[in-house]
């Protein structure tokens, strides 16, 4: 609920309370040494305590695999091409084939292997009674709903404190968040809950005055002034939730084992009701398990870290996992965006092992709520893995490591080849189709020069393409389909069967939509532009239609292209071409839906698109959504920053006293934004005009420095300035 300014004076007398405790623990520093990307010797790399074996049966079933069908693949696309005389655009057409092909070969046999390992369903062991170590969870914010992540972080409390080894368990907010409006909601929440919580509650909270480096630089900044006082630090994110069980064996898991650096956890997709987040949460949770099992299994302890919902070794990420910058500016200088990937391969090269554990349930996460949202963020990813060009050589990697590297890149890389290789096909149909022969070269020739193809072996390629690229979908839905507690919780196997069909036709249709986006994300790129880091919207999905139209306009115009060319030139392009054609011309009314509440709860109704989390809802999770409910009855994410501080002068001090140290400044260097407030402040005569006259930027120099909020403080709610003496 808003506070009234009317309502309110400094001029009341404050009782006095007592001091709260300090919102973080004593310092106990970890030096956390910048790593060099060209410099490694291989004496630097520790001995392992236990000789884990490799998984070279696993790596060469799927690597092997991988080879052998891409190589009959490009074989079968050669006899396509190549029953006349072969053309430089054939072999193009050959070349992009073999690309994009070797990229679905190679997870289709890692989704097969998964598939394999999955068909034993591995059992856990018994939930660990006792624990030797001390563990961090860590949530680094950045301008998020204060009532859902405190929601979240109160709910894994409660879950780990469950287990009965909570006292093994200290929890941090690590802020980086600019806007004002949402710092002191944080500040409120955190006090509040900290108060909810009683006694030895283990909860803290610190706000950097600058996000230097980003969610990288934020964790660094906690091992490096932290880290000495914990084993462990397990990491969330915003948007993580993870119950007790997960957590106490995650801490065990790495506790038994001594070369362990990271174990991550699966995160599966839940809460999520608008119709491109429930086709992701489905996706993810039929697919997703063959898929990470796949990797996990032919990986071993070469791994690879995805940046949350995993537990890290603190002393061997202090000593290992610190950044260096690259060389040169954004987007492929500066600051690592995708650093989980680097920070595993810097602990690799250690000699620390980096896993993980699929199998282990408990562990949530969200996602993107439309199209465009999701677009969003795989910006800011494309620019990440594409700064990986400039890493996969790096001195000391493991060849498993330079892999993952290999195939974030070619995650991105894969749509403009994609878009490569339909132009090239739609060249070649040209040049079929409106280009004469040349039946009298200079060089003596018995057959023309004239592009042709097999379409019977085309037909048949396709179809083998298409089964491939379709099976780790398949895998996954046969696995519910055969574990029987699955299949009920999903609606039982003909709503299983038909949410499958239709994720598989909307993702054909959105397929060409991103396709055109990455690889627009990639040219941009390529051509300097970088990304920026824009907080992430979780719930609502819903975009104003002129802003979709805005941004999809020119996929539709190129879709209505494509198809009018393709039926001009010939009616088999244009067959073969449709299923890219339908998805641009729908791109507009797609995104439009993508983004629909009322779409996904519709299908919810029928009984489509479910996964087991959703009939038979984790606790945590519900307990979760009761938490944030409660939380959104205070009303902290609707409080002006200022205007809350002004009303209440315990919450003013609590503030001040979670600020830090005011940074030194060299005589006659001013900040812009200070001065500006400075001089604000001291013109306005009410706190009121203080509000109106103060940007984002400025008010943000007004609650990092003393002087400045002691200086807002002293306003008037109305009428004329009083001076008062700071309380």
């Amino acid at each position: 609920m808003a506070l009234s300014l009317d309502t309110v004076s400094p001029d009341a007398t404050v009782a006095p309370f007592e001091r709260p405790e300090p919102a973080m623990p004593p310092e106990n520093h970890l030096n956390m040494p910048t790593q060099h990307l060209r410099r490694w010797s291989a004496e630097e790399e520790r001995r392992q305590v236990v000789n884990h074996a490799k998984p070279w049966l696993a790596r060469l079933f799927v690597f092997g695999g991988a080879l052998l069908l891409t190589a009959y693949g490009t074989y079968e696309m050669y006899q396509v091409v190549s029953i006349s005389r072969t053309t430089i655009l054939q072999w193009v057409l050959v070349g992009l084939f073999t690309v994009n092909f070797s990229w679905i070969a190679l997870a289709f046999t890692s989704a097969l292997l998964g598939f394999f390992v999955l068909l034993r369903r591995p059992k856990l062991p018994p939930l660990p009674t006792s624990l030797a170590g001390r563990t961090a969870i860590v949530m680094p914010v950045y301008n998020e709903q204060t009532e859902r992540t405190y929601a979240a972080l109160e709910a894994i409390h409660e879950s780990v404190a469950a287990t009965g080894l909570g006292s093994h368990f200290d929890y941090f907010i690590l802020s980086d968040t600019t806007n004002p409006d949402a710092w002191i909601a944080e500040e409120r929440a955190f006090l509040a809950l900290r108060e909810r919580l009683g006694p030895g509650a283990r909860l803290y909270y610190r706000h950097r005055a600058k996000n230097h480096h980003r969610k990288a630089g934020n964790i660094a900044d906690f091992v490096g002034r932290w880290g000495g006082h914990y084993d462990h630090m397990l990491v969330l994110d915003a948007d993580s939730l993870m119950t007790g069980d997960c957590i106490v064996r995650l801490a065990a898991a790495m506790e038994a084992d001594p070369d362990a650096g990271i174990i991550q956890s699966l995160p599966l997709i839940i809460n999520r009701n608008t119709l491109f987040a429930r086709l992701q949460q489905f996706a993810a949770r039929v697919t997703g398990p063959v898929i990470a099992t796949g990797l996990s299994t032919w990986m071993g302890r070469d791994g690879n870290y995805w940046g949350h919902n995993a537990i890290i070794r603190t002393k061997a990420f202090a000593a290992h996992g610190g950044l260096p910058d690259l060389r040169g500016k954004p987007p492929l200088g500066g600051h690592i965006l995708s650093h989980d990937f680097v920070e595993a391969a810097l602990l690799r090269r250690a000699g620390w092992t980096v896993y993980m554990l699929p199998e282990l349930g408990g562990s949530y996460e969200e996602s993107p709520p439309s199209l465009i949202d999701l677009a969003a963020r795989d910006r800011r990813w494309c620019q990440g893995n594409l700064q990986h060009m400039r890493v996969i050589s790096a001195k000391g990697f493991k060849l498993p490591t330079r892999q993952h590297f290999a195939t974030g890149i070619m995650s991105y890389l894969a749509s403009p080849f994609w878009l490569f290789q339909l132009i090239v096909g739609i060249a070649l149909v040209l040049q079929t189709t409106y280009i004469r022969p040349e039946y009298f070269a200079r060089d003596f020739r018995l057959f023309p020069i004239w592009p042709r193809f097999d379409p019977e072996r085309a037909l048949t390629l396709f179809a083998i393409t298409m089964g491939i690229l379709l099976a780790p979908k398949i895998f996954g839905l046969i696995l519910m389909l055969i574990q029987g507690d699955n299949r009920r919780a999903s609606g039982g196997a003909i709503r299983l069967t038909i949410s499958t069909i239709i994720e598989i036709a909307l993702a054909a249709l959105f397929a060409p939509i991103l396709m055109l986006i990455q690889s627009g994300s990639v040219f941009q790129i390529l051509l300097g532009r970088d990304t920026g880091w824009q907080p992430q919207r979780r719930d609502d999905g819903s975009i104003p239609m002129r802003d979709i139209v805005r941004r999809h306009r020119w996929h539709t115009a190129l879709g209505a292209f494509a198809g009018i060319s393709a039926f001009l030139i010939a009616t088999s392009l244009f067959l073969w071409m449709s299923p890219t054609i339908v998805g641009l011309l729908l791109a507009i009314p797609l995104s439009w839906l993508s983004g629909q509440l009322s779409a996904g709860l519709a299908l919810k109704k029928l009984g489509l698109l479910m996964t087991p989390e959703e009939r038979q809802v984790p606790a945590i999770a519900t307990r979760a959504n009761e938490l944030q409910a409660r939380n959104a009855k205070f009303g902290y994410d609707d409080e002006e920053a200022l205007t809350a501080l002004y009303a209440d002068p315990k919450l003013r001090q609590q503030h001040v006293e979670m600020l830090p140290p005011s940074p030194s400044r060299r005589r006659g260097e001013i900040e812009t934004e200070r001065a500006l407030a400075e001089a604000k402040l001291v013109d306005a005569e009410t706190i009121q005009e203080a509000l109106e006259w103060l940007k984002p930027k400025e008010r943000m120099y007004v609650l990092h420095d003393r002087a400045l909020l002691d200086l807002a403080m002293r306003l008037k709610a109305s009428g004329k300035r009083e001076p008062q003496a700071a309380e």
